[in-house]
């Protein structure tokens, strides 16, 4: 949800990702990773970003977080995010591990197939 708010927040401000970077004193990349949910700001960080975009904590992150001031308040809702991340990425990184394994079986077994079917047929006398 966050990424998917600070994407949409900045593209309402008219702001290139670039240029929200430079305002943050972050490389460009790091914003590219947060709006595609890779990873989430520090709550210092996403202070300054409802600041620039002209929102509220509580807009950016999608849920009603009490006293938005208070970092520790902001740390614990980014570290459930940042728990959630993890979790997609697991999931994500063993889907792939099986998917490469199936691929692998696949290719062994047509190379197997391929190979008796070439294989010369011994000559009954």
């Amino acid at each position: 949800m966050l990424h998917e708010n600070l994407r949409l927040k900045r593209k309402e401000r008219g702001l290139s990702q670039e240029e929200l970077a430079s305002r943050l004193h972050v490389v460009r990349q790091t914003i590219s990773k947060w709006e595609k949910g890779m990873s989430v700001p520090d709550s210092e960080q996403l202070i300054k970003i409802a600041v620039i975009l002209e929102t509220t904590v509580s807009e950016l992150l999608g849920t009603q977080v009490e006293n938005e001031e208070e970092p520790n308040r902001l740390a614990k809702e980014l570290s459930r995010i940042n728990t959630q991340l993890a979790i997609r990425n697991h999931r994500t990184r063993r889907v792939l591990k099986i998917i490469a394994v199936a691929l692998l079986v696949f290719v062994a077994l047509i190379f197997a197939i391929m190979a008796l079917s070439y294989a010369p047929m011994p000559q009954l006398k």
